[in-house]
């Protein structure tokens, strides 16, 4: 006589493995306000802060927003190998640090990450198993909107700004899911994303992210 007894049936492993989720999308698109208000709400992510040569921003805090670096700060920790990407971006050097990374991933906590799209290219080949979450603003007329108020890019800037955001949108085939940060609206684009954490949480086959 067969068992009827489920657990004999099944066998699963229940423990969730650590997620590492990858926020991008063009520049303007509300990336760092979301970030933001995820830390405010307490979401249970260790958020990896990138490192910049930029300017600082009046409304930004070092080492919250960006870790600000000088241009020779920055190329002595490409020397010494402790970027997993780096780029550079308009101008200016950006590079996402690779120890807290691992640190976190080893202590089996989700780590969040933000990228521009040519670093979401250069970690999806090292960690494919990553979640590539795509922001985009309902239309490019808003994000124009959006960049021209923030009053920090010329007029030749923000055309080049809109016209790169044009060419990402092809690249949205290396991403997972894409998440619309609707004007006034951020909580729902956290909510997307938390959703997006979870739904990965129920995985039956869980993603298994290793870096080297």
């Amino acid at each position: 006589m067969k068992s009827t007894n489920p657990k004999s049936q099944f066998s699963f492993n229940l423990k969730p493995r650590q997620l590492l989720v990858v926020l991008s999308g063009p520049s303007g698109v509300g990336k760092d306000a979301i970030l933001n208000r995820m830390r405010e709400l307490n979401c249970p992510l260790e958020f990896i802060t990138t490192v910049t040569t930029r300017s600082r921003r009046v409304t930004e805090r070092n080492n919250i927003e960006y870790h600000f670096v000088t241009r020779e700060k920055f190329r002595e920790m490409i020397a010494r190998n402790e970027f997993i990407e780096h780029a550079e971006v308009y101008g200016n050097y950006y590079g996402v640090p690779k120890l807290p990374i691992k640190a976190a991933l080893e202590q089996h906590q989700d780590v969040i990450v933000k990228v521009d799209i040519q670093g979401a290219q250069t970690i999806k080949r090292l960690a494919p198993q990553g979640i590539f979450i795509f922001i985009i603003t309902p239309t490019l007329e808003e994000l124009k909107d959006r960049l021209s108020k923030r009053h920090t890019e010329s007029a030749f800037d923000l055309s080049l700004r809109l016209k790169t955001a044009e060419s990402e949108l092809e690249q949205l085939h290396l991403f997972d899911y894409i998440v619309v940060n609707r004007r006034d609206q951020i909580d729902g684009a956290v909510s997307d994303i938390n959703a997006i954490i979870q739904a990965e949480k129920c995985r039956l086959v869980p993603r298994e992210v290793s870096l080297s």
